[in-house]
């Protein structure tokens, strides 16, 4: 079974899209349309322009480096390539660089063993809601989530998810606060096996201040996992706000350097005009964005697919 085949219908995913990305693309749109008002062709003065639409966007510089070196080359060999035509250009060159970080996008569920999904970011990104809503998703497709609540450091982040896991009526594993999250995390793995769940997700610390800490605390949840499941955890699952521009981009560098990140969950992308972040962030890490929020209803957490988020960029 494919984790792709838990989020609802194309159809209905894409009109969803549209409407969470409205945001990003009136920005987008607007500041492109104003980079080629009055020229015929692509110039030095447009692919400026193009750069500054991009940047603005927080696509990164980085990332839009290569995108307009790319223009560049293009242009060079085929001078009649007019203004208009680049819209095109453009979508095929972003869709480029997604490809690269989207090739493990069809994760399959192991057999035999409940798929473990260890969730890492910083407080204030929609952790814990995100976990929430991918519970939401799985109960949904008839397959059985259990929670554990090891982000121990914050009472809050404890009560947070016991709320979610209420209200979607799923089991949680949780001692509380400062309690030693690698116990919370054995615990809960050995409960998913003993109740032959389908689904484990784990929360984590969500906190940055010591990154040794913090590297030295993943790895012990990691190894405590592994005396159960030897190939636990199946998914490290970064949460990232959208929101917060390059600030995402730099929590994905540390986060990165402190375990092995597998995929990550872009959130709050409606809220935003920052939602070219998602292209940097696929370009820059070469990690899979598994998950996009476009809203605050269930529904709204969906998978990401690279195609559908740039033709929904690019749809006037």
């Amino acid at each position: 079974m494919k984790l792709r085949d838990l989020f609802g219908g194309k159809k209905e995913k894409s009109a969803g899209l549209d409407i969470g990305l409205t945001k990003t693309k009136e920005g987008f749109f607007a500041r492109l349309a104003r980079a080629i008002t009055g020229k015929t062709v692509i110039d030095s003065e447009v692919l400026d322009n193009i750069e500054e639409t991009l940047i603005a966007s927080d696509v990164g510089t980085t990332t839009t480096g290569k995108i307009i070196q790319n223009l560049q080359e293009r242009v060079k060999k085929n001078k009649n390539i007019q203004s208009g035509e680049i819209y095109n250009l453009l979508k095929e060159e972003i869709s480029v660089l997604l490809t690269a970080s989207n090739n493990d996008i069809r994760t399959e569920l192991p057999e035999g063993v409940p798929y473990v999904i260890m969730v890492v970011g910083v407080n204030g990104v929609g952790k814990t809601t995100t976990i929430g809503k991918l519970a939401n998703n799985f109960k949904k497709a008839g397959l059985k989530v259990v929670l554990g609540a090891a982000d121990t450091f914050r009472a809050a982040a404890v009560e947070q998810l016991t709320i979610w896991a209420k209200r979607v009526d799923v089991p949680i594993v949780s001692r509380g606060m400062n309690a030693d999250p690698s116990a919370v995390a054995f615990d809960t793995v050995q409960s998913a096996v003993a109740q032959k769940a389908d689904i484990v997700i784990i929360d984590t610390a969500g906190r940055l201040h010591n990154k040794a800490g913090l590297m030295g605390e993943l790895s012990k949840i990691k190894r405590v996992m592994q005396k159960v499941i030897p190939s636990a955890p199946h998914e490290v699952l970064l949460v990232l706000d959208a929101s917060t521009g390059q600030n995402a981009v730099e929590q994905c560098k540390e986060f990165t350097k402190a375990t092995d990140v597998t995929a990550l969950a872009l959130t709050k992308l409606d809220g935003t005009a920052k939602g070219g972040v998602v292209i940097g962030i696929s370009d820059q890490f070469k990690i899979p964005v598994r998950y996009i929020g476009i809203g605050e209803k269930m529904e709204d957490l969906r998978m990401f697919d690279k195609q559908e988020f740039v033709d929904s960029l690019f749809k006037q």
